[in-house]
């Protein structure tokens, strides 16, 4: 064998690196068989849905903003604004946590809202003789249907739970209602299955239907409304389009299925999964569902803009909630694109304890970036972390894919890197003790909130026109 078997040859170039490294008898270099070639879409995209992406990139511009490079933003007083930020969330994990028990940041606090255990209410509802694994894939449809409808509401809008008649607004009172809408079978097409979500359900959601479940009205506006239950929809397309993934009914609760095979654990704990494959499985069966126009294919090989180029509107080719920014460095056609997969990771975060409940070992969760949002981006901001470089900036509404915003997610993606570990000295934990997924629910999002509530009565720092998908 030689080095023309590969297609070295002056007739026949190559781009495999592997190949391009062969010897003259033809031997190659077996790790370089297994890397990606970026400059192919499916590649750049490979890329582009790994969390070593994000953080990379993310502390790459920060890196930037350090140097003083950034147009949009100037550290503060470095260390002692971020060490002052760590004394806060420590603060507040103490007064939310005095038992140290300190839950992963989950859809599923929000469930807990009011005190009110509603996982115990879903258990009961599914009745004594449901497996781990059914409750498991219940508990799942739940998650993932709820998690895409919690993007910020807004603050005019609440949602009042009939049997407790507590008043609930934003995070908690999205959760809640959704929960409540699943429960009544709102997401699933057969009425004697009401406890599941199904593609066919989700298909035919009407969005005025969300709205009389989200008890929307004139005087109680829901924020993206009309984008909340598109993105369902779409879901339900995504979901019926893979049956060798979601099964026949399509349901969320496949994910569970595939990863851990249809029987789950024989005898707990039997099966293991890490973080990064529920991540990488959810962006590969359902990137397709974001409304974001962003994808791979509408660029050059260089990662500049294509101009007149259509993309192909392969879903296995789109990037969702990945930005371009003209400051972020790559290979190939991953040049100047910042991703970040907020709602994903997040529905990752919520899918943790499921997985957990039904007796699966979830490893590696500080594989999973921060999120960022109004409450982790806003808590860097004010408490002078990050300080825009022109205070005009606070004053106008932004669009999501404006430098500006991309940069200020990015940062925040690299800051709670840079603050964990600073929360952990405060309260005198370990990593393992106090992963990522702690920091945040302890933590760095209800300090964010308190801050926005004491400084503008709840507003997030940055006005962002939002279609109900990302924010």
């Amino acid at each position: 064998m030689s080095r023309d078997n590969y297609g070295l040859d002056p007739d026949r170039p190559t781009r495999n690196r592997a190949v391009q490294s062969a010897d003259e008898s033809g031997h190659v270099d077996p790790t370089l068989e297994f890397e990606v070639d970026t400059t192919l879409p499916a590649g750049a995209v490979a890329v582009l849905r790994t969390t070593q992406a994000v953080r990379e990139r993310a502390h790459a511009l920060l890196a930037r903003a350090r140097r003083g490079e950034s147009p949009w933003f100037r550290m503060g007083d470095d260390a002692s604004a971020l060490d002052e930020a760590a004394r806060l969330v420590a603060e507040t994990t103490r007064e939310r946590f005095p038992w140290n028990n300190i839950p992963y940041h989950s859809r599923w606090r929000h469930f807990e809202a009011g005190g009110v255990d509603r996982r115990a209410q879903l258990d009961k509802l599914l009745g004594p003789s449901a497996t781990p694994n059914e409750r498991a894939r219940a508990q799942i449809d739940l998650a993932v249907v709820s998690v895409l409808l919690d993007a910020g509401a807004g603050s005019q809008w609440h949602y009042v739970e009939p049997a407790t008649d507590q008043r609930l607004a934003r995070s908690e009172g999205l959760g809640v209602a959704s929960f409540h809408a699943f429960t009544a079978g709102l997401f699933s097409s057969n009425p004697k299955r009401p406890l599941q979500a199904d593609a066919a359900g989700l298909r035919s959601l009407v969005t005025d239907r969300l709205a009389s479940a989200f008890q929307v009205s004139e005087v109680n506006p829901l924020l993206g409304l009309n984008g909340r239950a598109m993105l369902l929809r779409r879901l339900g397309e995504a979901l019926q389009e893979q049956p060798e993934i979601f099964g026949e009914q399509g349901r969320p609760g496949g994910l569970f299925d595939e990863l851990v095979g249809p029987f789950g654990p024989a005898a707990p704990p039997t099966a293991e999964v890490t973080a990064h494959e529920i991540l990488t499985l959810l962006l590969d069966t359902l990137s397709g569902i974001w409304p974001a126009a962003n994808s791979i294919d509408s660029l050059a090989a260089d990662g500049s803009d294509s101009p007149g180029r259509i993309p192909s509107g392969d879903p296995a080719l789109a990037l969702g909630d990945c930005w371009r920014h003209s400051a972020v460095e790559g290979p190939g056609l991953t040049r100047g694109w910042m991703p970040f997969h907020k709602l994903s990771q997040w529905l990752t975060y919520s899918l943790l304890e499921p997985f957990e409940w039904a007796g699966v070992k979830v490893r590696g969760l500080d594989a999973l970036t921060g999120l960022p949002e109004y409450r982790n981006g806003g808590l860097f901001l004010d408490t002078g972390v990050l300080v825009p470089r022109d205070p005009a900036f606070m004053d106008r509404t932004w669009k999501v894919g404006d430098e500006f915003i991309v940069e200020w997610r990015a940062l925040t993606v690299a800051l709670l890197d840079e603050l964990a570990p600073r929360v952990r000295t405060q309260l005198n934990r370990t990593e393992a003790e106090l992963p990522l997924a702690c920091v945040l629910e302890g933590g760095s999002w209800a300090t964010g909130r308190a801050l926005a509530q004491r400084l503008r009565d709840g507003a997030p720092p940055i006005q962002i026109e939002s279609d109900g998908t990302v924010f």
